[in-house]
């Protein structure tokens, strides 16, 4: 990579929290906003109270002026918990950007950028947000929180992995999601972001560690990021080339059209059993083209959110 597209790269995602901004603002624009409501001690509104709810907030002195429950409602008042859950291994990096913008992203860019949008979102509704990235180890978590220091925490995290020259050459997705879903105690609504290509390829480990995820009622969503031009269609150009296996090092020489039926069989399988295996645990699975823009990843965390709380 040259000077050139590596000032180009550190650029964008310097500016992470604007661009995040920018695709956001893009995505609601025109669209009303409803207010949003926390938890603090600045006193909001009252709602009425419904059975089964915590009798914590009740207005008791309101109660004995009008004889029905209600319960305080606070700005700051957290109504979700959120944790994003990342796969930085060297398939992520995949394919090598030289001029890398907000519409020439590799997946670990679009990932990245795709999570500072949902934490822009959750920000303004004063919901909490955590994060883990791995790749083959544990490289980093962070519980839910929603004070601005903490986003700040995170957003620069986002741009260093999105910056790493050197990524981690394996992926042990099914170990480490066991780890992280032991890590997060409270219900919350949890997005992986990943290939799921794998260094090793027990699917029935790596299927097990996605269910792992929905313990505590969690609820999942998979967000299978895909160069879908090369990694689903195979569509490179048929003259003699070599296919590095970023991860494994190993390599073949070959035309790209003497595989190009067997190599398109074999991964819609693949695929086909993941989403059959998500479908089974309730995890919902969103296939995204890193080619295309960010309003697959946004609509689908809006409707979730509704479904969710």
């Amino acid at each position: 990579m040259n000077l050139q597209s590596e000032l180009n790269k550190a650029s964008l995602f310097q500016n992470l929290e604007l661009l995040a901004n920018q695709v956001v603002e893009g995505f609601i624009s025109g669209i009303h906003k409803s207010p949003f409501h926390g938890f603090s001690a600045e006193f909001a509104e009252h709602k009425t109270y419904n059975n089964g709810e915590s009798t914590k907030h009740i207005d008791w002195k309101l109660f004995a002026k009008t004889d029905k429950l209600y319960t305080k409602r606070y700005e700051e008042e957290t109504n979700l918990r959120c944790h994003m859950i990342l796969d930085s291994s060297a398939s992520m990096y995949y394919p090598e950007v030289k001029n890398l913008g907000i519409d020439n992203l590799n997946k670990i860019g679009f990932g990245v950028l795709a999570i500072a949008a949902l934490m822009n979102v959750l920000k303004r509704q004063r919901d909490a947000v955590g994060l883990s990235v791995y790749s083959d180890a544990y490289d980093y978590f962070s519980p839910e929180k929603g004070s601005e220091r903490h986003h700040q925490m995170l957003l620069a995290k986002l741009s260093e992995i999105a910056l790493d020259t050197k990524p981690a050459q394996q992926t042990e997705t099914y170990t480490y999601l066991h780890l992280i879903a032991e890590k997060i105690k409270r219900r919350s609504l949890i997005f992986l972001f990943t290939d799921m290509f794998q260094t090793e390829t027990d699917d029935s480990t790596l299927f097990e560690a996605l269910r792992h995820l929905k313990h505590n009622k969690h609820e999942v969503v998979l967000f299978h990021l895909l160069d879908k031009e090369t990694e689903v269609r195979f569509d490179f150009e048929n003259t003699p080339k070599r296919f590095l296996d970023v991860e494994t090092g190993e390599h073949i020489d070959l035309y790209s059209d003497a595989i190009k039926e067997a190599y398109e069989t074999r991964v819609t399988h693949y695929f086909e059993d993941l989403k059959l295996k998500c479908a089974q645990y309730r995890i919902k699975y969103v296939g995204v083209d890193i080619g295309g823009d960010f309003s697959t990843v946004l609509n689908t965390f809006m409707t979730e959110r509704q479904n969710f709380l």
